[in-house]
């Protein structure tokens, strides 16, 4: 048996979801929200749980230098292919660091990076806050902690719209559920935020990032990802959720950014 829990889920989840209309709103999304709160590149940014590299590879297409931090040999691996498809002016500007998210400062030799991003992993994590800590000693004076993770105060929309409702009426009250086949859990932009200002980073903002697009999809919707018209529509409507309250709060997964202080 091997060690590597996403070995079988490489595949599916590289090629697989960030290919649908629903990849392509979070990627967009959220890269959106990072180019407004990151320093301008070359500023070097360290992804934790980085995968296949669909959200810090962008980054590096606009010039960031970025490491992408993974447990997983797959994904690592997938990494490697997606980015060979990249000019070479791209790729020298990234690294590949195989190492567990709650050993990165150990990982990258303690080296400091103006943002370290951390996007759908703490809900594979029975306990946050050891990976939370690393995250926030792995940023610069001054620098950014980015965290998506699921927003535990929608965990019944999914077995809801599924119309699963013995489901959805217990979910009011538990954080846990199956995520790509895995154990998940939810967390709430409170919370997290508190972790963070415990180890010196100051909660600046948070988004959503999923909201229509989940409810159509939970209700049966197949949204074409071949119509680059409806999709550019969109994530135009799904960003301008991610910003407005209460549309925000309604999100399934939220976005939130902290900045380290000084000293």
């Amino acid at each position: 048996m091997t060690d590597d829990v996403w070995a079988g889920l490489a595949d599916r989840f590289a090629d697989g979801a960030y290919a649908t209309v629903k990849g392509r709103v979070r990627t967009s999304v959220i890269h959106r929200h990072l180019l407004e709160h990151l320093p301008p590149a070359p500023a070097r940014v360290l992804d934790v749980g980085g995968g296949a590299g669909h959200q810090s590879f962008p980054l590096a297409q606009v010039g960031y230098e970025v490491t992408v931090l993974d447990s997983s040999p797959a994904m690592l691996d997938k990494a490697r292919e997606r980015l060979a498809r990249l000019p070479e002016e791209v790729r020298s500007r990234v690294t590949f660091v195989q190492a567990e998210g709650e050993h990165a400062e150990q990982a990258v030799n303690a080296e400091r990076f103006a943002a370290v991003l951390c996007h759908g992993v703490l809900g594979y994590l029975e306990q946050p806050e050891p990976l939370v800590e690393q995250l926030c000693r792995c940023a610069a004076d001054d620098g950014i902690v980015s965290i998506m993770t699921a927003n535990a105060h929608t965990t019944a929309v999914q077995p809801a719209l599924e119309r699963r409702w013995r489901d959805a009426l217990a979910a009011f009250d538990t954080r846990h559920g199956t995520v790509m086949g895995l154990p998940g859990r939810a967390d709430t932009p409170e919370e997290v935020g508190k972790l963070m200002l415990g180890h010196g980073v100051e909660p600046v903002r948070w988004y959503g990032v999923w909201l229509f697009v989940d409810w159509l999809e939970f209700s049966g919707v197949d949204l074409d990802v071949n119509d680059t018209e409806q999709v550019a529509a969109t994530i135009a409507v799904e960003y301008e959720a991610s910003l407005r309250d209460p549309y925000r709060a309604m999100s399934r997964v939220f976005h939130l950014l902290g900045r380290k202080t000084l000293g």
